[in-house]
C-alpha cells in the first residue's frame, strides 16, 4: 500500500505543478462557489506488528482527530489497497480508509488536514498517510 500512495502522491505532484500557486490566484465563475481545495486522504489500516485497525480504534480517531480537525464535514469511503512488496515480489493487499474534505483555500485547512495525517501516523505507526490535493470551485 505503502508504494502505491508513494506513486499516488507523486504523480500528483508531477501532473500538477502549478498546484503551489498562493491563493487567491484562482477565480471561479459565481454560481460556482469560491475556490476551494479537495483534500483526499489514503489511511491504510495494517498496523505495523498490531494487526489491523479495529472498529472502536478507527471510531475512536474519528471522533478525537478528524471530527476535531474538520468540524465542517468529510467523507469517509472503505477502499482496498495493494502493492507490490519488492524483497519477495508478491502483492501485499491491504484494507483502506479514504478521508475526503473540502475546505477553503486558505493556509489555515492544509494544517487541518495535516495535523489529521500526523495524528495517524503516530497513533497506528505508519510510515506515511498518502494525499492527494486539488483546486476546485464549491459552496455547500
Amino acid at each position: 500500500m505503502n508504494r502505491l500512495i508513494r506513486a499516488i502522491c507523486i504523480g500528483g505532484l508531477i501532473a500538477a505543478p502549478g498546484g503551489c500557486a498562493e491563493p487567491g490566484n484562482r477565480s471561479c465563475a459565481p454560481e460556482l462557489g469560491p475556490p476551494i481545495l479537495v483534500f483526499t486522504l489514503f489511511l491504510g489500516n495494517a498496523i505495523p506488528g498490531g494487526g489491523d485497525l479495529t472498529d472502536k480504534e478507527w471510531q475512536a480517531f474519528l471522533d478525537d482527530t478528524i471530527t476535531t480537525n474538520l468540524p465542517n464535514g468529510y467523507t469517509v469511503l472503505d477502499a482496498h489497497g495493494a502493492w507490490m512488496n519488492p524483497m519477495t515480489r508478491k502483492t501485499i493487499k491491504e484494507a483502506t480508509k479514504i478521508v475526503v474534505a473540502a475546505l477553503p483555500d486558505v493556509p489555515d485547512s492544509v494544517a487541518s488536514v495535516n495535523r489529521v495525517r500526523t495524528g495517524y501516523q503516530l497513533r497506528f505507526h505508519q510510515q506515511l498517510v498518502g494525499m492527494v490535493v486539488e483546486h476546485a470551485c464549491g459552496v455547500f
